[in-house]
């Protein structure tokens, strides 16, 4: 989302080193996430924009491969409204990644390390966090 760290130079960097690379796609009123494969750095250009003006895969798109039905993920990076360094994640409120995560812990791989992107104005003294709330492993940001 545009109040978030961009990702296209990692994506790029993703690709030059021969790794794959998954993205979320988002089922409205619902937490339901999937993360599904990009073919290319350039793939991500033809991606249908979401009301959340969000590129990603389109409902109809089923050619591409979700992670959970292969070998998993190593890594995701972790979208936030604001973090706190013991790992706490405030979100938008719906749940996706969270849910997904819950999602990876019931896969063979396991959950995948989970690193935050954020500025340093998105860190916080505290974030509150409830019972399903997954916290991040690592937070990246500005003073690292």
């Amino acid at each position: 989302m545009p109040d978030e760290i961009q990702t296209e130079e990692i994506i790029k960097d993703i690709f030059e080193q021969g790794k794959e690379c998954f993205i979320p796609r988002y089922k409205p009123h619902s937490s339901h996430m999937d993360m599904l494969k990009l073919s290319s750095a350039e793939d991500i250009s033809s991606l249908a924009l979401t009301s959340w003006n969000i590129l990603q895969p389109s409902d109809d798109d089923s050619a591409r491969e979700e992670a959970l039905a292969g070998g998993g993920l190593d890594l995701i990076f972790m979208p936030g409204l604001g973090f706190d360094k013991k790992g706490n994640r405030l979100g938008r409120g719906k749940g996706y990644y969270d849910t997904y995560l819950d999602r990876c812990m019931k896969h063979p791989s396991g959950k995948p390390y989970t690193i935050a992107l954020a500025f340093r104005e998105q860190i916080c003294e505290s974030v509150p966090m409830a019972e399903n709330d997954v916290q991040v492993d690592e937070i990246l940001y500005e003073d690292c």
